[in-house]
This record gives C-alpha cells, sequence and structure tokens, in this order.
C-alpha cells in the first residue's frame, strides 16, 4: 500500500474529510512534486503559531507560513473583517474607480512609512509590486525627459519574485536557468556573503562594507545618466538570510544620491516588524525612493502586494491633462476590496499587540536561542536579525540541497515543526506573536532533527 493510501485509509477512520482525494492534478510552485506526491506533508487548518494535519497533528510554524502571518493565524479580528468585506463589497474595479478601504489603507500605510512617501500603488503579491516599482522607476525618468535612464542593477543572490523583471534583477541562479531571457541592460553587484569572513556573526557583520564600491566601478562604465535604478532587499531573505555588513547600505544610498539613481528597497519580507520596526528602512535609518511590500501587509490572509512611493515621483506623473491616464500599469484586483480589509485589521492588530515593539525586544532572546546551535553537525554558519535568521549547513558530497531538504522533511514528519530552506540553509521567520518557550521548543526540534538528519 502507497503511503498516500495509507495515509487516506487513516484519515478516513478517524473522520477526517479535509484530505484530498488525489494529488496528482496540482502543479505545485517551488517544489519536489515526484517526492512531495510519494510523501505528502498536508496542513489543512491553522491557528495561532500552530498548523495543524488532517489527522489532528499540531505542527509549529518556525517560517509564519511563508515569511508573511506575522499576526500568526486564524485571528479573529482579520477573519471577521474579510467576512464583512465579503458580504458588503466583495470586488470593486481598480480601474478609474474606488472603494473606500483602498484609500484608508493607503493613508494609514503613507502613515508608517517613512517621510516622504505619501502613495501607495497596489498589487497582488510581492512580485507585482517589484514589478511595478521597476516600471514606475523606468518611466519616471521618462517623465523627467530622461529617456536614456533605462539600466537597472540588482544584486546575486537577490530575489525579487518571479515575474520577467524580477527575475531579470534577481540573482538566484537556479530562478534564472530554466528560462535563459531576461529583461535586457541589467547589471548585478556581488552578494555580501562571506563565510570566511562572517560566519557565525550576530548582528550586521563588521566586514563587508566595501562591497557596496562596486556599484562605484558600474556607474563609471555605464555611466549614471544611463542608470534608472538600484534594487536591493536590504536583508535578503529567500536566498538564505543575508545580512547586510555595517554602513553597506548607507553607502549604497550615498552613492544613489551623488548620481540621481533611484533606490528601491525590496521589503517583501522585512516589512511589517520582522527587524522589530515598521519597515527596514526605518531599522537601517535609510529613505530610499520606491519601497516594495506584501506578505505581512495583511498576515498573509489574502493575497497583496503594494510600492510606497516618495512624492516627487508620484508627482513628475501628474503633469497631464487631469482626464488622461496618468501610469499605464494595474491589475485586475489591485487594492482588491478583502485584501484591503484584511490589511486594515492586521495593521490594526500589530498596533494594539504591540508586535513591532516585542519583536525587537525578543530578538536578542532569539539572536541567544539560534546561536546556541552552534556546533551541532554538518553547521557552517549561522546568522540572524530581529526574528529572522538562517542555519547554513555542509553540502552532501555531489548532493547539493539534499541535506537541508531531508532536514524540512524530517522535521515536519518526525519533531511536528514547519521550516523553510533554500539551497542547504535553513530559514526560520517565525510569527511575531512567538512565545520564548516556543523559540525554545523550535531551536530544540530543529537540534534534534539535525543530530539524526544525514
Amino acid at each position: 500500500m502507497s503511503v498516500l493510501s495509507s495515509l487516506k485509509k487513516a484519515f478516513r477512520s478517524s473522520g477526517s474529510q479535509n484530505f484530498p482525494n488525489d494529488l496528482e492534478s496540482l502543479w505545485m510552485p517551488f517544489s519536489a512534486n515526484k517526492h512531495f506526491k510519494k510523501n505528502p506533508r498536508i496542513i489543512s487548518r491553522a491557528k495561532g503559531m500552530y498548523y495543524y494535519t488532517p489527522s489532528g497533528d499540531q505542527i509549529l510554524d518556525g517560517v509564519a507560513g511563508l515569511w508573511c502571518c506575522n499576526a500568526g493565524h486564524g485571528r479573529e479580528q482579520i477573519v471577521e473583517a474579510i467576512k464583512r468585506q465579503a458580504e458588503e463589497l466583495d470586488f470593486a474595479p481598480a480601474f478609474n474607480m474606488g472603494h473606500p478601504k483602498s484609500f484608508e489603507l493607503s493613508s494609514k500605510l503613507s502613515q508608517m512609512a517613512p517621510r516622504g512617501f505619501n502613495h501607495v500603488f497596489f498589487g497582488n503579491s510581492g512580485s507585482e509590486a517589484v514589478e511595478s516599482a521597476l516600471k514606475i522607476a523606468l518611466s519616471y525618468w521618462r517623465e523627467k525627459g530622461q529617456e536614456s535612464k533605462k539600466i537597472l542593477i540588482g544584486r546575486n543572490r537577490g530575489y525579487h519574485g518571479t515575474n520577467f523583471g524580477g527575475v531579470s534583477v534577481g540573482g538566484i541562479e537556479k530562478n534564472r536557468a530554466q528560462f535563459n531571457k531576461f529583461l535586457p541592460e541589467v547589471y548585478h553587484l556581488s552578494d555580501t556573503h562571506n563565510l570566511k569572513k562572517n560566519a557565525f556573526s550576530k548582528g550586521q557583520p563588521e566586514w563587508g562594507e566595501e562591497l557596496a564600491d562596486e556599484l562605484d566601478t558600474m556607474i563609471e562604465k555605464y555611466r549614471p545618466e544611463n542608470i534608472a535604478a538600484v534594487i536591493v532587499e536590504p536583508v535578503a531573505g529567500s536566498t538564505g538570510v543575508l545580512i547586510p555588513p555595517k554602513n553597506y547600505l548607507n553607502k549604497i544610498k550615498e552613492k544613489c544620491v551623488e548620481n540621481k539613481i533611484l533606490l528601491i528597497f525590496d521589503e517583501v519580507i522585512t516589512g511589517f516588524g520582522r527587524l522589530g520596526t515598521s519597515f527596514a528602512s526605518e531599522y537601517f535609518d535609510i529613505t530610499p525612493d520606491l519601497i516594495c511590500l506584501a506578505k505581512g501587509i495583511n498576515s498573509g490572509t489574502v493575497p497583496m502586494g503594494a510600492v510606497l512611493v516618495q512624492d516627487e515621483i508620484y508627482n513628475a506623473f501628474m503633469n497631464k491633462d487631469e482626464k488622461m491616464i496618468d501610469l499605464f500599469h494595474g491589475y485586475t484586483y489591485s487594492a482588491h476590496p478583502l485584501a484591503c480589509a484584511a490589511s486594515l485589521a492586521a495593521l490594526k492588530l500589530y498596533e494594539e499587540e504591540g508586535l513591532f515593539k516585542r519583536a525587537k525586544e525578543l530578538s536578542k532572546y532569539w539572536e541567544d536561542a539560534i546561536h546556541s546551535l552552534k556546533g551541532v553537525k554538518n553547521i557552517i554558519d549561522i546568522r540572524n536579525l530581529g526574528l529572522i535568521g538562517a542555519v547554513e549547513l555542509e553540502p552532501m558530497d555531489g548532493k547539493p540541497t539534499r541535506r537541508a531538504y531531508n532536514v524540512l522533511c524530517e522535521a515536519f514528519v518526525n519533531q511536528k515543526t514547519l521550516l523553510r530552506v533554500t539551497g542547504d540553509i535553513i530559514a526560520l521567520s517565525p510569527p511575531l506573536i512567538i512565545e520564548k518557550n516556543q523559540i525554545d521548543q523550535l531551536i530544540d526540534n530543529l537540534k534534534t532533527t539535525l543530530q539524526q538528519t544525514e
């Protein structure tokens, strides 16, 4: 009898109605589909810090779903807001029309943002937020009469979603290799990861600010009058939690200002409390020109993305006839009523429960806990900032990524813990509601899994 058949039999006997009859029709994203469908890991409900399997096993969430459920799962305030909105207004067209909560949410986000960000453009994901930001940056320079500014600069190992613009400026090689077709005139700075100099750093590494000087070389080569924007993640999350060296981001910002190049912060992961502040731009005290948001914007409950836009950029588009479209870009579901309602409820919850402050207060306990794993077999690095962390493993000979994937599977099955892996790196980013004893449990579960997994 197959694993799937055994699971179905067990769930039927326990009275569960939540296990699917067939797994084959779904092509799962970023997944080893063949292996998963032989050994499925199914979650059917969630509450607080936990997921639950169809058979009732409680799974500790070590990654806030997928970096996004910052308020935890099944929060009544958010659930009720979505229900009420679905009854009142299920959909509203975004083109030349509006609904109250889209304007209310825009105002709320502008109040949270650094000074000068008084405008918001909505999409449905981090990928769409990045795509929108890149388009806004390119078209901004056209509006300013500087049409030669077309070059975009990203970073090696950067992750900016999976649309063509995001993959082009992104630098995770596996995300690019299958397609081999990208936007022209896109170049990449080096990543900041250096095990020899920075392994087991706590917080921002001491070494690496000089890597920002590569931008000078690119500016000299391609000329500032041809470069539209630089896009970086303040903390590179999906590639394995690469923490920026001290003063690195400051130098990137200075060079962009000096050469009239827009700076885009991709804060899809770092936004909404992950570092103990509303945004990473606040944590690092650096104001970019555009900020990409998603994930925590409504605690992962309804697909949504957004771009915070500096006034100077927005105003450049407002010089047309008032009955003319000012930006030929948008999505059917931009500022969807359900997503806006969920976001307003989530932002209120973050504020009422002081979750951003709570993350800041927990960060030292989190740091000590994750670094307690130093010395466990196969670990070659540990890094952290705020309530985010990573454990990097020595790859298996000839089988890169296999060791971390095995840890992912074993942790779920045997330790009832949800992890995130990227390459041979285990990434951790728990909901901001996590308690100290749950941090201890998460780290203990990971330690046990590592000790028992080759």
